[in-house]
């Protein structure tokens, strides 16, 4: 399979980097709509915390790949080089998140329906990006046999024909979990306006962690912490402390609706009434 996507000025450009570029545009799109859904968009704010977010996660996603990869590497430019992979996910969302946070903290932003909103957003991010992996033959499974792999498109089974043998196709796996997750929780954030902050984060962070743990089950070149698949064990984490929150969120006490409606409309303020004399 060729990675390569086109040429310009005599540099190739892969298909990995294409997809990555395409999830991250996605994203930052959808965050777009959904700051303004809420009545907190604010285009130097906006343009601020994604340039954090974005930077943060490129950086903490190679570190996070190269850290359990260290033998691969022989110089700084192997380490910094991208092209032929090596992002790990989770490194770039812990990274990420952190920016945010800081970046948020700062301006004194409402952080966690940021977080709500890009959290979504980057279910779609992921979706698309993980095709990058399929271009560049990495992120599959075990060995299947040729009338399992018979079932899915032409150029899946030739994309997963790898070194003589068939793969799990489980980049594909991932990817379709989190858009049919990225659809349900989009259609829930813009449709209901009124539910508490940081709920789509922690609904988010399962979803996304409960398809890595089925995944990683599959899959053959996972990072690992002695023998334990990295992944799964951050997937494992990511449930019970997002579960935790939610516990948090539900038994916090109520502001009630009047609270809510100030949060999306932030510039509106509850008229006082005159005392009558």
């Amino acid at each position: 399979m060729d990675s390569i996507a086109f040429e310009i000025f005599g540099i190739s450009v892969k298909w990995y980097g294409v997809f990555v570029s395409l999830g991250l545009i996605s994203m930052i799109v959808f965050t777009g709509f959904g700051l303004k859904r809420y009545k907190i968009y604010n285009e130097e704010h906006f343009l601020g915390i994604l340039l954090s977010a974005i930077v943060a996660g490129i950086i903490g996603a190679r570190l996070y790949y190269v850290l359990f990869n260290l033998g691969d590497y022989q110089s700084l430019w192997e380490v910094i080089n991208i092209r032929n992979g090596g992002l790990a996910f989770h490194g770039g969302i812990i990274a990420g998140a952190i920016a945010i946070g800081l970046y948020g903290r700062w301006k004194k932003l409402d952080t966690i329906r940021y977080l709500d909103i890009i959290g979504v957003g980057t279910l779609l991010g992921q979706a698309i990006g993980r095709w990058g992996n399929f271009f560049n033959q990495e992120a599959y499974g075990s060995v299947v046999s040729k009338e399992f792999i018979s079932h899915f498109p032409k150029f899946i089974q030739e994309g997963m024909y790898i070194d003589g043998a068939y793969y799990h196709p489980t980049f594909l796996y991932e990817s379709i979990s989190d858009l049919l997750w990225f659809l349900v929780l989009a259609f829930l954030l813009f449709k209901f306006t009124n539910i508490r902050k940081g709920i789509f984060l922690a609904l988010a962070v399962i979803g996304n962690s409960a398809t890595r743990i089925v995944v990683e089950y599959f899959r053959t070149d996972s990072l690992m912490l002695g023998n334990i698949k990295v992944a799964m064990l951050v997937g494992v984490l990511g449930i019970i402390a997002s579960a935790i929150y939610l516990l948090y969120i539900y038994t916090k006490k109520d502001t009630g609706a009047e609270v809510r409606i100030q949060e999306i409309h932030p510039g509106k303020k509850k008229k006082k009434k005159k005392k009558k004399k």
